[in-house]
């Protein structure tokens, strides 16, 4: 749900990135032609579909691995329907702090903030594929980040990060990618970040089943149509914020070449939220032990049609459209009717990916700040099973 504003190289976003706009045209701007706005919005569905796809893939990898070198986090239905809420109370601080203090410096600590993000999640998505690259006889040496606090038996870890050569390598090649977005603010730059959140998101975030799913994507469709079309905090918001929480096209790329302004856009909500969807039931395929991935190409096709059809709608009627008001009955409502057809609907509703995959993964009690090795992260849960009674309590908090 984005109304974009085209903006000096960069488009501006929402708080909480979801939704799907184009540039508002300037007084001297020619308006986009044809060719310029298929090209756009045909690349921007790509560029969606690309993190949809690999992200649910690496999702079933990183579930089934013992070995994993992230511990997804798994939602429950109760943070599946508390996520709406925090979400607004989000969009609405973003809101007024825009209305009090000064856009230039919000906007200041926001770039430096997703510098770090955008560097870190670049780092986990190119690492795979730069491993191939390494020679066999590479220097690959192991390094541990530890932070802890206090002493002797109160010990406790606040960071645990072990690390190698290869992804300090890794680190490096985005670390020039964070550099180029930071000064430039270049959408190439900016959608390579996006890309990469997009990605970790399907990849980490695990819903814990079906019922969760249908929660989380029916809580943000009202979240997304009420803030879209009941109030003017949204088009505030994506008028001031500045990050890469959105991919974004050139409209004017074949004029102007890579220098080009006047952007088409997608927020990256409307990416994952749908994505850790799909990749569920990709992981309920899986676990039919059918050699057939019915629900996973029904969900994807799903969000294909949804997709088209939010960019359909906002030309004829010339204003930015919550995407999820259609991809989330899309996305439901395809891969239920499929049940329905087969018969497996019970199996759908009964399928608890948590159980049936990830036995080990623990439940997102609440929105991490840091991120734990896994070792550390697997010996703190092996802790907390063994030793119910004494299990600390924790405060959530929002991301």
């Amino acid at each position: 749900m984005e109304e974009a504003a085209a903006h000096n190289g960069s488009a501006a976003g929402t708080g909480t990135g979801t939704g799907v706009g184009s540039g508002s045209p300037a007084a001297a701007r020619p308006p986009a032609t044809p060719e310029g706005m298929a090209l756009a919005y045909g690349s921007l569905v790509l560029m969606a579909l690309l993190p949809i796809f690999f992200g649910a893939l690496r999702s079933v990898s990183c579930a089934k691995s013992k070995n994993s070198s992230e511990m997804p986090e798994t939602i429950t239905s109760r943070d599946a329907a508390r996520f709406p809420i925090v979400a607004s109370c989000t969009l609405l601080g973003l809101y007024l702090f825009f209305k009090i203090f000064s856009q230039e410096y919000i906007n200041l600590l926001l770039s430096m903030y997703f510098f770090v993000l955008g560097i870190l999640a670049l780092s986990h998505t190119i690492s795979p594929m730069m491993n191939r690259f390494f020679p066999a006889n590479f220097p690959n040496k192991q390094y541990q980040l530890l932070f802890t606090q206090g002493s002797g038996e109160s010990k406790e870890e606040i960071v645990n990060y072990e690390f190698d050569t290869k992804d300090l390598v890794c680190l490096a090649l985005s670390s020039v990618v964070g550099v180029w977005y930071l000064l430039r603010k270049h959408w190439i730059a900016n959608n390579l970040f996006g890309l990469a959140f997009s990605l970790n998101g399907v990849e980490l975030l695990h819903l814990n089943n079906v019922s969760t799913g249908c929660i989380l994507l029916g809580g943000l469709f009202i979240y997304d149509v009420f803030w879209v079309f009941g109030t003017n905090v949204m088009v505030t918001v994506a008028k001031s914020f500045e990050a890469p929480i959105k991919l974004v096209f050139p409209q004017d790329l074949l004029e102007k070449g890579l220098e080009a302004d006047n952007f088409a856009m997608l927020g990256l909500g409307d990416i994952v939220i749908p994505g850790i969807f799909i990749a569920l039931l990709l992981r309920f395929d899986i676990s039919l032990k059918k050699n057939t991935h019915t629900y996973f190409y029904t969900s994807f096709v799903a969000y294909i049609f949804g997709l088209g059809l939010t960019i359909f709608i906002m030309h004829i009627f010339k204003h930015a459209q919550p995407a999820l008001l259609y991809l989330v009955p899309a996305c439901i409502g395809f891969p239920l009717l499929v049940a329905l057809a087969k018969g497996e609907v019970t199996e759908m509703f009964s399928y608890e990916s948590s159980a049936e995959i990830l036995p080990h993964t623990p439940r997102l009690t609440h929105f991490p700040t840091v991120s734990g090795s896994p070792a550390s992260l697997a010996d703190s849960m092996q802790q907390k099973l063994s030793c119910p009674r004494r299990r600390r309590q924790q405060s959530p908090s929002a991301m």
